[in-house]
């Protein structure tokens, strides 16, 4: 009996190893099977990316390029434009100033009609009265046209004195007169919408203590 048991101990030692060799691939791990060569496929998939971003940029400087031209473009035709415009602007402007004073001389020329055949008839008669009142109607009708523009004359007889109006020729005694006040117009001033364009040039009435160099005493 004891024989027997050693010689099925012996056969399982020799069957055990056989058994271990069928059992141990199916056993192995997914660890040990040989890993994929690194780098492989990650670096595809990095280098797609990067030439489909490279294209992408590609593209978009494409596009900006035609912007730009585009841009350029527009730029040359505004400038030509604003050339054109700043030629025509200074041609405009010196035909202004050329013939700023086209209406007024229209205005004028029937009053410069009117002394011409006043002169002429003064001439040929001797009717002095007449040829007088023939030009006061000819200065008339040249007020009222100044009139007309804007014109107004300065009124300094019997005025104070005032700086903005007026340029004082000289001082005279005049006791009838306050001091300080215009006695005589020798120029007529004038204002333009009311801007004085010519000061009146006057004589004004001088201060008795001034005239005289001395003050009353208190």
């Amino acid at each position: 009996m004891q024989d027997e048991q050693t010689d099925r101990d012996n056969a399982n030692e020799k069957e055990l190893p056989r058994m271990n060799d069928k059992l141990r691939p199916e056993d192995k791990s997914p660890s040990d099977s040989p890993a994929p060569e690194a780098g492989t496929t990650g670096t595809s998939a990095e280098t797609g990316d990067i030439e489909g971003e490279v294209e992408k940029l590609r593209k978009q400087l494409a596009e900006s390029e035609k912007s730009v031209g585009t841009y350029k473009d527009q730029l040359l035709r505004l400038a030509a434009e604003f050339d054109n415009f700043r030629k025509r602007t200074e041609s405009d402007k010196a035909d202004f100033i050329k013939f700023s004073n086209e209406r007024i001389i229209r205005d004028l020329l029937p009053v410069l009609d009117d002394f011409e055949r006043a002169l002429s008839n003064g001439r040929k008669g001797t009717d002095y009265d007449s040829f007088f009142k023939g030009v006061e109607m000819i200065y008339q009708k040249l007020r009222k046209i100044f009139e007309e523009k804007g014109l107004k004359p300065i009124e300094s007889v019997g005025k104070e004195f005032d700086v903005m109006y007026h340029d004082v020729l000289m001082q005279v005694d005049r006791p009838d007169a306050p001091p300080h006040t215009v006695v005589e117009e020798v120029e007529r001033g004038y204002t333009l919408h009311g801007k004085v364009i010519k000061h009146a040039k006057v004589i004004v009435a001088a201060d008795a203590k001034e005239e005289n160099g001395t003050e009353s005493a208190d």
